[in-house]
Formats: structure tokens, C-alpha cells, sequence
């Protein structure tokens, strides 16, 4: 299982099983702070993470089309920069890396490695940013362009 070491001290961690895979959704101090493909060792049920759960899940089923989650993904101020701008991305909808290259400023190469360091796939939806000309990119969470075609077709997006 991919974990956030970049955390000073043990998180509260939930697993669930998805479409693309178990997943495990961490929380830090009344915060999500990351999502990993694969199961957890530790299982604590809060508030917050069977919430997560069930927006998770609920997304899966396609019957939430955003997440409503106090999120705080760890990176520089560029990196949550870009995560703001995915954030901004309709749910079906996608934009380019390009795209949010100009908004902030950029390139499209700093804009999609900060998508893949993006440590809350899926509720920062990381693969709704595609390459110029509709080209996928890439995706970092497991599974790689196979996992973003399934999350775009949950979406019912046509790629």
C-alpha cells in the first residue's frame, strides 16, 4: 500500500473497496489528508472517515457528484495551487494541463507533476486533467490510465 510519509505522526486510516480498487482514505486532525490505493493496516471508524466512505462510495454508485470534504492535502504552494484549480473541474468535465498552466501562470510539465503528487486522488479529481488534444496524460494513482479511463467512465465522460 502507498502511504503519506510526509506526515510527522500516525493518521486515523479507513479501507474500502472500490471499482478501481481497495482504497484507504487517512484523516489528520479532523482533516482528510490522503487517499492510497491498497488496505490499511489500522482501521479507526470516525466521523469523518465513514463520512468519506460513504461520499466515496456514493460517487462510485454515480450518485454524488462532489465530494463535501475538509481536505488538506500536504505539498508546496504551487502543487496546491494546481489542486485548487482540479477542484474547480465539474464532475463528467475534463480540462487540460495546459489549461491550467495559463490560469496559473505555468507550464503544462510543472502542472502535471503536481497531479501526480496529488495525495487525494479521485476527491481532488486529478484524472479529469487530460493532455493537448485530448491525449490522457498520465495518472499516478495504481492501475495508471486504467484507473483514469474507469473514473471517467463513472463519470460517463467519453474518452
Amino acid at each position: 500500500m502507498t502511504t503519506n510519509t510526509s506526515l510527522p505522526h500516525p493518521v486515523a486510516q479507513l479501507s474500502l473497496h472500490s471499482p478501481v480498487g481497495d482504497l484507504s482514505i487517512s484523516e489528520d486532525n479532523g482533516t482528510i489528508v490522503s487517499l492510497d490505493w491498497g488496505w490499511g493496516r489500522d482501521q479507526t471508524k470516525t466521523p469523518l472517515l465513514k463520512e468519506a466512505m460513504r461520499q466515496l462510495n456514493a460517487y462510485f454508485d454515480g450518485t454524488l457528484k462532489r465530494f463535501e470534504l475538509p481536505l488538506n492535502p500536504t505539498g508546496t504552494a504551487f502543487q496546491k495551487a494546481v489542486w485548487k484549480q482540479m477542484l474547480k473541474i465539474p464532475y463528467g468535465r475534463t480540462v487540460t494541463y495546459g489549461h491550467i498552466a495559463k490560469v496559473l501562470k505555468s507550464g503544462a510539465r510543472p502542472v502535471g507533476t503536481a497531479c501526480g503528487r496529488n495525495p487525494l486522488p479521485i476527491l481532488i479529481p486529478c484524472h479529469r486533467v487530460f493532455g493537448a488534444n485530448g491525449a490522457l496524460g498520465g495518472y499516478s494513482g495504481e492501475g495508471g490510465l486504467v484507473t483514469k479511463k474507469a473514473l471517467m467512465l463513472i463519470e460517463g465522460t467519453e474518452i
